[in-house]
């Protein structure tokens, strides 16, 4: 009889403890002497890669919609209200991190951003868990929305600055590129700490 914890982790990510690309066909695939069928993305492994792939997408181009507009028509004039005092669109430029920090690091934080690709990118080869899926695209395409600005936009290339709007009262203004990249880390916490890992297995403490 499973264990009512693997059973709980196979339902959220949809791979069934015996799916070619688990950790234990690939462990028996590496014992054989074989070649792993994990080692190369199945019809499952596609799908959830075109979801984070989508997901990423989504998360850009709202990012980049959302920074052209509010340069064209926010930028040097009085903040909007959206939620009186609560919330407002001011347009600033930020050199620094998500929420204005290390605004002397901007081009050590283009490379990292620029490393956090490439690193998701090569998860994405072994992932069969549509959580993980799910959470990687909103850190993928948060990455791309802010390095976009930092390669783009001036003061120039890798020193650019990153547009933020969004402005809640008694906190740092930030961007949809910032939230998505919050919401993807939580996210990720999350599944870490449920046991489940981006190529759907389950492991234990």
């Amino acid at each position: 009889m499973r264990d009512a914890h693997v059973a709980e982790a196979e339902r959220i990510t949809g791979t069934p403890e015996s799916e070619p690309g688990s950790g234990a066909d690939h462990a028996a695939g590496s014992e054989g002497g074989g070649t792993a069928e994990g080692a190369r993305p199945t019809g499952r492994g596609k799908r959830r890669i075109t979801a984070l792939l989508l997901v990423a997408a989504v998360v850009y181009l709202l990012d980049l919609g959302s920074k052209l507009a509010v340069v064209a028509k926010l930028e040097h004039h009085a903040p909007v209200e959206v939620i009186g005092t609560l919330l407002q669109f001011s347009v600033i430029r930020n050199r620094g991190a998500a929420f204005g920090f290390g605004e002397a690091l901007t081009v050590l934080l283009t490379v990292i951003a620029a490393v956090v690709i490439v690193v998701i990118a090569r998860i994405a080869r072994k992932l069969y868990s549509l959580p993980w899926a799910i959470a990687l695209g909103l850190l993928l395409g948060g990455a791309f929305g802010n390095l976009t600005d930092r390669i783009f936009r001036s003061p120039g290339v890798f020193r650019g600055a990153v547009v933020d709007f969004i402005a809640p009262a008694h906190f740092a203004v930030f961007n949809l590129a910032d939230s998505a990249i919050v919401c993807g880390g939580v996210l990720i916490v999350l599944l870490s700490f449920r046991g489940l890992d981006p190529d759907g297995t389950v492991h234990k403490d």
